[in-house]
């Protein structure tokens, strides 16, 4: 369980460091998809920092196991809001928010079955 807990978090931990940058570094992308959802300029960088922690999380909880299901479960609880702010802004272009709910999901998963 370990190895699969190993490949999903660094796997997850990789998109949320490439989707960090794009909110960092505001990509043409990440800018239209959170303007779309009322997402204001001068959070793009908190929240990228947030993905950025859940990465790091995720990695350091290779050896420290409380971490990394801690980590997992604020990855979760940061994309459930995310859901939360296409739904409310009738946008339904959110399979992204669903692919990293359920990578979190499933690290969280291993992270407790290897522990």
């Amino acid at each position: 369980m370990f190895i699969a807990f190993a490949v999903v978090g660094i796997l997850l931990a990789l998109a949320l460091t490439a989707s960090a940058v794009g909110d960092i570094t505001r990509s043409e992308q990440i800018v239209a998809a959170l303007s779309k959802v009322g997402v204001p300029d001068s959070w793009f960088v908190p929240l990228g920092l947030v993905k950025i922690a859940g990465a790091l999380g995720l990695v350091i909880g290779l050896w420290v196991p409380f971490l990394g299901a801690a980590a997992a479960i604020g990855v979760i609880l940061y994309f459930i809001g995310a859901l939360i702010a296409h739904l409310r802004a009738k946008d339904y272009g959110f399979a992204p928010v669903i692919l990293f709910i359920a990578l979190a999901a499933a690290a969280l998963v291993l992270r407790l079955a290897s522990a």
